[in-house]
């Protein structure tokens, strides 16, 4: 397989999977943990490696070492491996994605910004989503109507706080998210539930129009559920660990045990929440961005733009909402009619937020 982002826990989670049945790792894509990338070439020893940064070159453990995204572009067309693991963060991870598809190969994608910014180009055919939530709704779907599909949030790091301190919420808050460790901008994406909105984007793209939400389970033992028109709800439950998802990707007709089962009973009580606009003022915004899924485009940059200021402590916590609504509504009438009208849209999007912070 090529892997895209392989020393984020996505790509941590894929190796170990890729190790368990005996993958063969054509290319390793990553940013800038070279110590970790060294220690996965020395184990999975793949014919390409790519970096983000060309001065970094040196520090790798590999012959056959390239730099940057055309890098990652030839790599992948290059490539004979049949399948692309896309675990890449943020708008950068979309180029790779039709790159893929361009060439005929199948994508298991935990790359949200792909479908979020640029769902109506994309063959969903290709697409075997990787993310637990859009994997849970996969795995319950039957051939019976379907009334509503919700999917789950774990709350993020601030669901139990008391909404005034949320102006007072800095960089090293975000981070601490109740139920597990990922990425920075995730963590963040979670805390102000913009992720939970990009999920359900997926969902729209990967499964049709229909009826679609998210809750708060506390736990995170439940991804999704969906709702059938005879009244019978179906829910997934599964122990968090993105190996199940992914060994999926590999082998459809997965049948051996990939993690423990949970245990109800040990479990006690499950807990779940409304997802309040209060709380997250983004969600305010959920029912019309998915009636205009193509304004995605906006949200996403507006998203990655604010992030970056709240990182560079331009901006609080709670103006990354406001950018992003602010954002959504000034560009209300954007229909983009080709691929190349989603990366002017982006920038267009990201040089209003610098001005109008």
């Amino acid at each position: 397989m090529i892997l895209l982002g392989s020393t984020g826990s996505i790509g941590v989670n894929a190796l170990l999977v890729a190790r368990r049945f005996g993958i063969n790792v054509e290319v390793l894509a990553c940013g800038k943990n070279i110590r970790l990338l060294n220690e996965q070439i020395k184990e999975h020893n793949p014919k390409i490696v790519v970096i983000a940064n060309a001065e970094d070159i040196h520090n790798v453990n590999h012959s056959n070492v390239y730099a940057g995204e055309e890098a990652i572009l030839d790599a992948i067309e290059t490539a004979d491996s049949k399948l692309v693991v896309n675990a890449l963060v943020g708008f950068l991870g979309l180029r790779p994605t039709l790159k893929a598809i361009e060439c005929d190969k199948k994508v298991a994608l935990a790359n949200k910004e792909s479908l979020v910014a640029c769902g109506s180009f994309i063959d969903t055919s290709k697409i075997q989503p990787i993310d637990s939530e859009h994997f849970g709704l996969w795995y319950l779907l039957q051939e019976r109507p379907v009334k509503k599909m919700t999917i789950t949030a774990s709350g993020g790091a601030f669901r139990d706080w008391d909404i005034a301190r949320l102006h007072t919420a800095t960089l090293s808050d975000t981070q601490k998210h109740p139920n597990w460790s990922m990425g920075q901008k995730i963590t963040i994406d979670s805390a102000t539930m913009v992720n939970k909105m990009f999920e359900l984007l997926e969902a729209r793209w990967l499964f049709g129009e229909g009826e679609y939400d998210a809750i708060i389970e506390t736990q995170s033992l439940i991804h999704a559920m969906i709702d059938f028109k005879d009244g019978s709800t179906t829910a997934h439950f599964a122990n968090a660990s993105m190996q199940l998802p992914i060994a999926y990707a590999l082998d459809e007709k997965m049948d051996e045990a990939i993690l423990e089962h949970v245990d109800l009973v040990q479990v006690g009580r499950l807990e779940f929440r409304q997802i309040s606009p209060q709380r997250y003022p983004v969600w305010q915004m959920k029912e019309d961005l998915l009636k205009n899924p193509q304004r995605g485009v906006v949200v996403n940059a507006a998203n990655e733009a604010a992030i970056e200021m709240f990182i560079a402590k331009k901006i609080g916590f709670m103006d990354i909402s406001k950018i992003i609504i602010n954002a959504y509504e000034n560009f209300h009438d954007i229909r983009p009619l080709h691929v190349s009208d989603i990366f002017l849209i982006d920038k267009e999007v990201r040089k209003f937020v610098g001005k109008n912070r």
